[in-house]
């Protein structure tokens, strides 16, 4: 495989695919690429049925192999809020700032102990004529009571990585492709792909 399309436009994620694929020589395209491409409503309630829906939408459009990605932040005080919402969890605008205030809003007074959650991502391999197969990871931390670092996006600066007791927007870009939720389903996708054949489940 020496090209693969990645079914978003949002630019944090294409870098973190580009990162990935490119390192193994694989040139990564995405829906900026295509701009006549309009965008495909999310209308699953889970990661994997929205990743499904992106990855058969734009295969069929294109005739080529597309990976998509749904992915979000699940808080276990919020009963698993804000889920596939993540992205528009404070309005229709896809605001990361306004995002991050809602979530620090909503947990004002919980202890640290109950602030736990997960970034969960699941990747679907679609191709024309062949069936799709879709492969999940996830990152478990606790959620901060304010930002913390400049990088990444998202929820990013108030997910704290025990591990490496840090919050994901403290660690370089080589740090977080180790041990991001998106980086585990690649890893995945990874161990069950073959250029022939595609992925296999």
């Amino acid at each position: 495989m020496e090209e693969v399309i990645i079914a978003t436009k949002n630019s944090g994620k294409a870098k973190e695919f580009e990162r990935i694929f490119q390192a193994k020589g694989i040139q990564v395209k995405t829906l900026l690429d295509f701009p006549e491409i309009e965008d495909v409503e999310e209308t699953g309630t889970t990661f994997e049925e929205n990743a499904k829906i992106k990855s058969e939408t734009i295969a069929n459009l294109l005739g080529k192999m597309v990976i998509a990605d749904d992915s979000g932040l699940e808080i276990d005080a919020l009963d698993g809020r804000p889920g596939v919402y993540s992205a528009r969890y404070a309005g229709q605008q896809k605001n990361d700032e306004d995002n991050i205030d809602k979530v620090l809003t909503e947990l004002k007074g919980i202890p640290n102990n109950e602030r736990t959650g997960r970034f969960r991502c699941v990747l679907a391999v679609s191709q024309p004529g062949k069936k799709t197969v879709t492969f999940a990871g996830a990152c478990e931390g606790l959620i901060l009571t304010e930002r913390r670092g400049t990088n990444g996006f998202g929820y990013d600066p108030i997910f704290f990585v025990e591990a490496k007791q840090k919050a994901m927007a403290e660690l370089n870009p080589e740090e977080k492709n180790k041990i991001s939720h998106r980086a585990m389903a690649i890893k995945k996708l990874e161990e069950n792909f073959t250029p022939n054949n595609g992925a296999e489940s």
